[in-house]
């Protein structure tokens, strides 16, 4: 057995996960990215697992090295170029050939990485980030253990907390909910209310890091069987284009979609279950029963701040690239789960108002 292990953080600890499979009979051989999965970063992956022959992936770190992973681990076995498979730039073929085995294990909360059937990967020639997907990509075993989480810096916590709350609220007032993701976002969005603001100040309260984790596999649960919306719509065009970190964008942006599509769902569809679903989110959020939807948005926009959140200018975001923003957001897969289609100047706003 040799298994090839993609490395994005904690060294010390990836160490001993190294030496118990060496104890245990299996080779291995080590790609490290600390950084967001490239087109190239998986090249080089698949060069490296088909070299040496692995028959094994196991992906170590937060959402870009199990992305990475699941990427490798599909192209290892199927025939072509990566291009054959990815969406948008490339052909979007579907996968022939099941994937060598895949086993995740998430050092963050927040990307929900571990549960998904597909990988994000940046395509910078194009400054777009696009996704290589199949059911076939799920991967075979997800391990969650929140003492690996216990270690990361409060930037990161915040982050990927971030990510998970938006991938908990974006399912749920999505246009494609349904009984399942809608059981799982409730809950998740509750252990993330309780516990993101510990996290945050007492990195090492594990039960609080147990309900991150838990939120975070739950979003990664629902985005992958209901739809999100304008916030990961607009997260992946920022992120091609500008390299930002994702966390951070949704925590700019959630704040401000909420609002903006509250007050379109008032003009334009009054009577849409999105609008008492936003209402929920609120009331869990709060823990008051009478809660409004607008307490529901300055509750998020207050951990934001709160959380130290920075605005899209001083992420690097150009005002001069605004339409060219908002025009690839239109098209995005995520764009089309929004509860109501917003218009070009609705789209404009939210970005302004984050700028």
């Amino acid at each position: 057995m040799r298994a090839f292990i993609v490395l994005g953080s904690g060294p010390a600890l990836a160490e001993l996960v190294i030496e118990n499979l060496n104890r245990n009979g299996v080779e291995t051989v080590v790609l490290s990215i600390d950084h967001e999965p490239e087109i190239q970063t998986v090249e080089q992956g698949v060069r490296l697992a088909r070299q040496h022959a692995c028959n094994l992936v196991v992906g170590f770190g937060g959402g870009s090295a199990m992305d990475t992973a699941k990427a490798v681990a599909a192209l290892a076995t199927n025939p072509g170029d990566i291009l054959d498979y990815l969406e948008v730039i490339g052909r979007g073929q579907p996968l022939t050939v099941p994937p060598l085995p895949c086993i995740a294990v998430p050092t963050t909360a927040g990307t929900g990485s571990e549960v998904t059937r597909n990988a994000v990967l940046g395509a910078p020639r194009q400054r777009v980030k696009v996704s290589m997907r199949s059911p076939m990509m799920l991967p075979r075993l997800a391990l969650l253990d929140p003492q690996l989480t216990l270690s990361l810096p409060q930037s990161i916590t915040a982050q990927t907390g971030l990510d998970a709350l938006t991938q908990l609220i974006e399912p749920y007032v999505s246009n494609q909910p349904n009984p399942l993701t809608d059981s799982i976002c409730r809950e998740g969005i509750r252990r993330v209310a309780r516990s993101i603001r510990t996290v945050y100040y007492e990195g090492d309260i594990l039960p609080a890091r147990e309900d991150m984790s838990l939120a975070s596999m739950f979003g990664g649960i629902a985005l992958a069987n209901a739809k999100l919306g304008a916030v990961h719509g607009f997260a992946g065009v920022l992120g091609g284009m500008y390299g930002a970190p994702h966390g951070a964008i949704c925590a700019r942006l959630l704040p401000e979609v909420m609002d903006v599509n509250v007050r379109a769902l008032r003009e334009r569809a009054a009577d849409s279950q999105a609008l008492e679903r936003y209402r929920e989110v609120s009331q869990i959020l709060n823990e008051n029963s009478e809660a409004s939807v607008e307490d529901g948005v300055k509750w998020v926009r207050d951990l934001c701040s709160e959380l130290n959140f920075l605005d899209l200018s001083v992420l690097g975001i150009q005002k001069s690239d605004f339409f060219e923003i908002y025009k690839k957001a239109e098209l995005a897969s995520s764009m089309k789960g929004n509860p109501i289609r917003l218009s070009p100047d609705e789209l404009c706003e939210i970005l302004d108002r984050a700028y």
